[in-house]
This record gives structure tokens, C-alpha cells and sequence, in this order.
């Protein structure tokens, strides 16, 4: 099951179906039987706090989709910038719609819109970095002199792209190997040692932030 965020009733359903329950993606204090995953809230703050030690200062948050995970990493961000004395929130731009390159393009237009000056993009996705990226190319926007850029999820395109960009690597297939593994010990009437398992994650430094 991804995530963390079932309705009451749904998690009622989950605890009584008489089977193991491994909740994916995601860590917290209550699961409903086994979770393995990383907290977003550090993997969103821990981006932030890289562009600020880098010397970005106002640093916009930039998310399509934003289910709870995203919002998770939003408010790392948050976190980050506000104890810094750096948040504004002209500096957040968010939209509902489904994620995509084209996407980010058109979401960085806004975000300059709102803020021509800044300097900095966290954003909640690799497909929304590497729209804002290629919109930097078309306005003429040097990447990472004047606007440093951090994606989330490290796919392959970001050590692809030019410049290189800077990403939160996020281990989703030993997640996913830990997760049937934890369900076939329980299945064979055995308890996994530990009910939760956060596998963390890695900032991948790359030519995006390198000031």
C-alpha cells in the first residue's frame, strides 16, 4: 500500500483483511502493520538547506500534483527557508494538475512572474526540474551562476542533462525488494525484527548548485 495518508475507514479495512500489510514510500510513528520508506519532510528540507549553504537565497518551491508526500516536502522546505529568515510565500508555486516537463516550463514562468529575482528552485519532482531547466535554456537563464535547481527522485535524466542536475535520490526499488520481503516473512508466520524500516535517501550533488 503507498503511503501513509488511508481515510479511517480505509485503514479499518486494511487492519482487518487477515493479511500482512506493508505500507510503501513513506515512514511514520503508527502503521498499520509494517512500513518501509524515507520521510519527505527531511528529503524536501534537506534540498532546501543545500541551496541555501550553496548561496541561493530566495529559493522558490515549484510542485505539480501535490498529493501528501509532496506536501510533505513542501513543508521541509518551509522549514528550511523559515529558520533561515528566508521564506516568502510568493516564493511557492503549486498546481493540482498531473506532473510533466511541458508542465514546469509554464509553473518557473509563474514563479518568475510572482518573483523576478529569484535565484533558487526546489522542485517537487525531476519532470518539473527539468522543465524549469529547459525553460532557463530559452530565456537565456545561466544555470547554476544565476538560478540553482534541485529535483527529487534522481531519475536518469538528471545525470543527463546539461548541466547535470542536482537531485534527492530516493531508493524506490530496494523499498519496493525490503517490502515483499517483509511480506513473505510474515506470510510464512514469522515477524520481520523491525515493523519499520527507513532506508533514508541521498542529496546528489551536480552542476545545478555548483556556484
Amino acid at each position: 500500500m503507498a503511503g501513509i495518508d488511508q481515510t479511517p475507514r480505509s485503514r479499518k479495512l486494511l487492519e482487518t483483511a487477515g493479511c500482512p500489510v506493508v505500507q510503501v514510500m513513506e515512514t511514520g510513528p503508527d502503521p498499520v502493520d509494517m512500513l518501509v520508506g524515507f520521510s519527505h519532510f527531511d528529503g524536501g528540507r534537506t534540498a532546501t538547506e543545500h541551496l541555501i549553504e550553496m548561496g541561493y537565497r530566495r529559493i522558490a518551491f515549484i510542485g505539480a500534483r501535490m498529493d501528501p508526500r509532496s506536501q510533505r516536502r513542501l513543508a521541509g522546505y518551509r522549514a528550511a527557508m523559515g529558520a533561515a529568515g528566508l521564506l516568502d510565500p510568493r516564493l511557492v508555486t503549486t498546481t493540482p494538475l498531473l506532473s510533466s516537463v511541458s508542465l514546469g516550463r509554464e509553473l518557473f514562468r509563474d514563479a518568475l512572474a510572482k518573483m523576478p529575482s529569484l535565484d533558487g528552485v526546489f522542485c517537487n519532482n525531476d519532470d518539473i526540474a527539468l522543465g524549469v531547466l529547459f525553460e532557463c535554456h530559452r530565456a537565456a537563464i545561466a544555470v547554476p551562476k544565476t538560478i540553482g535547481i534541485v529535483g527529487f527522485n534522481d531519475l536518469d535524466m538528471m545525470q543527463a542533462a546539461f548541466p547535470s542536475v542536482t537531485s534527492v535520490r530516493t531508493h524506490r526499488y530496494e523499498i519496493g525488494r525490503q517490502a515483499v520481503a517483509m511480506a513473505l516473512t510474515a506470510i510464512a508466520g514469522e515477524r520481520p525484527q523491525q515493523r519499520v524500516v527507513d532506508l533514508g535517501f541521498e542529496l546528489i550533488r551536480r552542476e545545478s548548485t555548483a556556484r
